[in-house]
C-alpha cells in the first residue's frame, strides 16, 4: 500500500506551517504502508497541479492532505469539500478568488473517501485531541481537498483521498494570546495514528460513532 501525505508551505505571514513540518516527522513506513511526503504551495490551482504530478509519478493508493487551521483545539479530519473558492486573504501568489467555482464540471461537493471516524478514534486512543470537522473553509485547504477528490473522480478512480486540519504549533502562539496550540511531535503522532486507521480500514467500512455537530 502506498500513501501520499501532503503538507502546505507557510502562508498568511507565518514563518512556519506545522502541516508540512509534522508531515516531515512521519516515518517512511506505517503499518506496512509506504509513506511519500510532499510539500505543496499554498496557492490556488498550483497546489492541485503539484499533487496531480506526484499522483502520476508515485501512483498512491491513498492521498491524505494536511493543512493548518489556527484556532482549532485538535486534529480534525474533514468530512466534505465544496466547489467554491472564497478567499478571506490572498494566497502565496496574491490570488484572492471570491465566489468562484473550483471546477465547472465538478460536483457541488465531494465527501472524503477516508475512514474519518476511525481516524478520530485512533487519534483519541493515542492521547491526541481529535474530532470530525464538517467544514474545510473556503481557502486553499478546502480547495486542495476538493481538487484531489475531483482528480479521484475524473482520473484516479481507484485512489482514496481526504483532508485533515491540524492546529497551530506551540511556537506560533507566543504572540497569539489564548489561542490553542499543540506540539509538533504530538501532531505528527496524531497523523501517524490516523494513517494507521486508514490502513486498517482500507477494505472496511468506517465505524459508526457520533461525529456530528449542532453548528
Amino acid at each position: 500500500m502506498k500513501i501520499l501525505v501532503t503538507g502546505f508551505d507557510p502562508f498568511g505571514g507565518e514563518a512556519i506551517n506545522p502541516a508540512i513540518e509534522a508531515v516531515k516527522l512521519l516515518p517512511d513506513t506505517i503499518k506496512g504502508a509506504e509513506i511519500e511526503k510532499l510539500e505543496i504551495p499554498t496557492v490556488f490551482h498550483k497546489s492541485a497541479e503539484v499533487v496531480r504530478e506526484k499522483m502520476n509519478e508515485f501512483k498512491p493508493d491513498v492521498v491524505l492532505n494536511i493543512g493548518q487551521a489556527g484556532g482549532r483545539m485538535g486534529l480534525t479530519p474533514e468530512r466534505v469539500a465544496i466547489n467554491q473558492d472564497d478567499a478571506r486573504i490572498p494566497d502565496n501568489e496574491g490570488n484572492q478568488p471570491i465566489d468562484l467555482a473550483i471546477q465547472e464540471d465538478g460536483q457541488p461537493a465531494y465527501f472524503s473517501k477516508l475512514p474519518i471516524k476511525a481516524m478520530v478514534e485512533a487519534m483519541k486512543n493515542a492521547g491526541i485531541p481529535a474530532s470530525v470537522s464538517n467544514t474545510a473553509g473556503t481557502f486553499v485547504c478546502n480547495h486542495i481537498m476538493y481538487q484531489t477528490l475531483y482528480l479521484v473522480d475524473k482520473e484516479f478512480q481507484e485512489v482514496k483521498a481526504g483532508f485533515m486540519h491540524i492546529p497551530f504549533m506551540t511556537e506560533q502562539v507566543l504572540d497569539k494570546p489564548n489561542q490553542p496550540a499543540m506540539s509538533l511531535t504530538d501532531m505528527a503522532r496524531g497523523i501517524e495514528a490516523a494513517i494507521e486507521a486508514i490502513v486498517e480500514y482500507n477494505d472496511k467500512d468506517d465505524i459508526q460513532v457520533i461525529g456530528g455537530a449542532t453548528h
